[in-house]
Formats: C-alpha cells, structure tokens, sequence
C-alpha cells in the first residue's frame, strides 16, 4: 500500500459519513466519536472541500444538523447531501404520487409531495412504523401498479446507536422487493447518483475525493480509520 502522503496527492475534497463517523446516534441525542469535532474543524480550516454524505431517514436536514451543532461540529443545512431532498427532486420530475413509508422525523421533507392515489412507495428507516400494517398497504400499493415503483431512502442492513444495533431499511426493502417481485430504485448510499450529487455540490471530480466512512476519521487513515480513496478498494487501518 503506498503511504498516504502519496495516496493523497491531487486530493481536493473529502466526503465525510455521518453516523457511525462522527457521532453515534441515541437518546439524548447521540453522542460525538471522540476526536470528530477537531477532524471537522481541521479539515473545514484545511484547503480541502468537505461534503457531509448521510442515510439518515429519520430526521430531516434542520434537525440533523441542529442536534450535530449542539454536539460542538460546524455544520450547516447547506453542506449535507441526504436521501430525502434527493427523492423529492425525482418524485417531482417523474409526476410520482408516493405512499410514504417513512419516520415521522423526516415527513416535513416532503411537505410539498402530492401523496394523493399514490402510484409508487417510497421507503425509509421508519423505525417504529414498521408495523405489519404499514408494510402490507406498502405491499398492496405496488401489487395494484402494473408498473410498480419502490423507491428506497438507502439500503443499509442495520446501523449503531448507543443502545446497540438497529435494522435499517434494507431488510423491509427486501421483503418487498420480494413480495412483489421487483427491484427498489435506491436514492442514496451507495447509489452512484447519490455521491455523484455531492461532487457536484463541491465541484469536484471522483478521483479527486476521499471519503470518509464506517468509523472514526479523526486521524485521517490512522488504525481507527476508514477513509478511501475514490474508486479505491483498499482500506488503510
């Protein structure tokens, strides 16, 4: 593997997860991963572009970053490409009229979606939600379709709060991508679409991007580290 002052050369922007990167999220809250705060701060004080690149389907935008702010990071709304705009943005551009399985915490991202004789699901970490009932209308919604669209806020297995693990919205995607048999069209990680939207925000090119994940960021690819370059499979730690 070559050293990192040489895997870093011609980088411009760094990608930087969320959750289970700089905070774990939980009651109260969450809490900060130690040493996140100042790899924030030092990146954000550094020549590079930072984007913040989330799966979070349970809050919206203004209440991630509020409850990130109060956890001591410098983040604003403007700087956090998440899932929710991003279907809002196809919703509109296709006339789709979703059935929303989703958490309450993020319904106000879709205040201005038509949910009328919904002709497609949109599905999210509802948490709680997730009841049989929710789960069966999603299923008869699309099995009423002849062209059934599912569209999924991410497709994550699980993911750690501070009380432990917790299933995300991958699995309850899956039960009906089988139930129905059809394939969920996923709006964020790891759509290539989606990070292709945060280059885009930070006018950056792929090769010239790192991206922070899975764990903490605060040395920059020391033993505790996740952080890859673009298009690269290795992973230094």
């Amino acid at each position: 593997m070559a050293p990192w002052g040489e895997r870093l050369a011609g980088v411009r922007g760094v990608l930087l997860d969320i959750s289970g990167v700089l905070y774990d999220s939980g009651a109260g809250g969450g809490t900060a991963i130690a040493g996140s705060v100042e790899a924030v701060a030092r990146l954000k004080g550094s020549r590079l572009k930072v984007r913040f690149c989330t799966n979070e389907s349970q809050k919206s935008r203004a209440e991630l970053v509020g409850q990130l702010r109060r956890l001591g990071f410098d983040i604003s709304e403007g700087e956090v490409t998440a899932p929710a705009p991003a279907a809002c943005q196809i919703l509109k551009e296709r006339g789709l009229r979703p059935y929303l399985l989703i958490h309450d915490g993020v319904r106000s991202e879709f205040d201005q979606i038509d949910t009328s004789n919904p002709n497609c699901v949109v599905i999210a970490d509802a948490g709680e939600s997730f009841s049989y009932q929710n789960m069966n209308n999603a299923f008869q919604v699309l099995m009423e379709l002849e062209n059934p669209v599912l569209i999924s806020l991410g497709k994550g297995r699980y993911y750690k709060e501070t009380s432990g693990l917790m299933l995300d919205v991958g699995p309850y995607m899956k039960a009906l991508e089988y139930a129905c048999g059809i394939k969920a069209e996923v709006v964020g990680k790891p759509s290539p679409e989606f990070f292709k939207s945060a280059l885009q925000a930070i006018g950056v090119e792929a090769h010239q991007v790192v991206v922070a994940q899975a764990c903490n960021p605060s040395t920059l690819g020391g033993r505790d580290g996740w952080i890859t370059r673009s298009g690269d499979r290795d992973h230094p730690g």
